[in-house]
């Protein structure tokens, strides 16, 4: 009796272990940076195209609402409000010394897309109000809408491996390297910015960037978390 005891536990137990070992195998391999799925030059481009022109809408709504956007963009908003300047080219300025930056800490794969990410918008923007206009906009409408396409093109352009220059570069390179958030870093870059333009735009407007800001970092904090996209 005691030996068809042991010999049914054994018999059990060998069934556990049977039946882990099969759950072990149907797992799939853990992420590794061998396994990790690669991006075609193909769909880079069309990630920088999108990515770019979701940020080009958005500052469109931002320009019409007479909002501004933080970082680089922001900046570049500040010195179209003060000097009449076109906010592309402006931009395109403003992000030169940033690309040193990029080639030194970020590779020279980066930095290229940056620079072709940055160039393209400072073509949208400068061309997209001939090709679309909006009668009303509110500026609460504009400060949500705008900051989930600015976060929206961001995203599109981090998860492959480009940003629009500036205050993203600086976020992504801190996250990859330091781990910190990149949300909450463009938050606090952001709304920095937003709020240095109370000595050019009125208060209220600067209250509806600052929400903007503030939907666009939540929505990257949300949404842009280390490893939880696995490609490269």
């Amino acid at each position: 009796m005691i030996s068809e005891g042991k010999r049914r536990r054994s018999e059990e137990g060998a069934g556990w272990r049977g039946i882990c070992v099969c759950h072990a195998m149907d797992a799939p391999p853990p992420t590794t940076p061998q396994n990790l799925l690669r991006h075609s030059h193909f769909d880079d481009a069309q990630a920088i195209f999108s990515g770019t022109l979701f940020v080009a809408i958005a500052m469109m709504l931002f320009g019409q609402a007479g909002l501004l956007t933080g970082g680089t963009a922001g900046i570049a908003f500040l010195l179209h409000y003060a000097t009449g300047m076109s906010f592309g080219k402006l931009f395109f300025l403003v992000n030169l010394p940033f690309y040193w930056f990029a080639w030194r800490h970020m590779g020279r794969a980066f930095t290229v897309k940056t620079f072709s990410a940055i160039a393209l918008l400072s073509v949208m923007t400068d061309w997209a109000p001939r090709y679309l206009s909006i009668g009303l906009l509110h500026p609460a409408f504009a400060a949500v809408l705008g900051g989930l396409m600015l976060g929206t093109g961001c995203l599109f352009l981090a998860r492959h491996r480009a940003s629009l220059g500036g205050a993203t570069v600086l976020t992504l390179y801190l996250q990859e390297k330091r781990g910190w958030p990149a949300g909450k870093v463009q938050i606090a870059i952001d709304c920095t910015v937003v709020l240095l333009a109370l000595f050019v735009i009125p208060p209220q407007r600067v209250g509806w960037s600052v929400m903007a800001a503030v939907v666009m970092g939540l929505f990257l904090w949300i949404n842009h978390k280390p490893g939880r996209y696995a490609a490269t």
